[in-house]
């Protein structure tokens, strides 16, 4: 698995590494579009109807069953617990690229204990 992670990197040259800025700007009108578009997207709807039994959440002895209730009752955020988180792209040293840069540190130190393991 490590090996092939080291594989996949793209080898990049000392000029390739260093901080550029956007080379082109995307409009206002594209922005508000993408997020109109995004908007009219109907939340998925849940995998059961309303009063099907819930089995395994009731885990106290003596209490009622759990049933489902309606797509409706529950919260809007609860659609979009499971969609991963998006970053905007803010530029060189925003929050998307120190999320990336994390993630990828994080990849190297394990990819580094395993080898040293073998």
């Amino acid at each position: 698995m490590s090996l092939l992670r080291i594989l996949e990197r793209p080898q990049l040259c000392t000029l390739c590494r260093a901080r550029r800025f956007a080379t082109t700007a995307v409009s206002r009108v594209e922005k508000t579009n993408a997020a109109a578009s995004a908007t009219t997207t109907a939340p998925p709807l849940s995998s059961c109807t309303k009063d099907t039994v819930l089995t395994g959440l009731n885990y106290l002895k003596g209490q009622p069953p759990v049933l489902a209730a309606a797509d409706e009752e529950y919260p809007e955020w609860l659609w979009t617990v499971l969609q991963p988180k998006v970053w905007p792209d803010d530029g060189p040293g925003g929050m998307a690229e120190r999320v990336k840069r994390r993630k990828e540190n994080k990849q190297r130190i394990k990819d580094r204990n395993f080898m040293s393991t073998q």
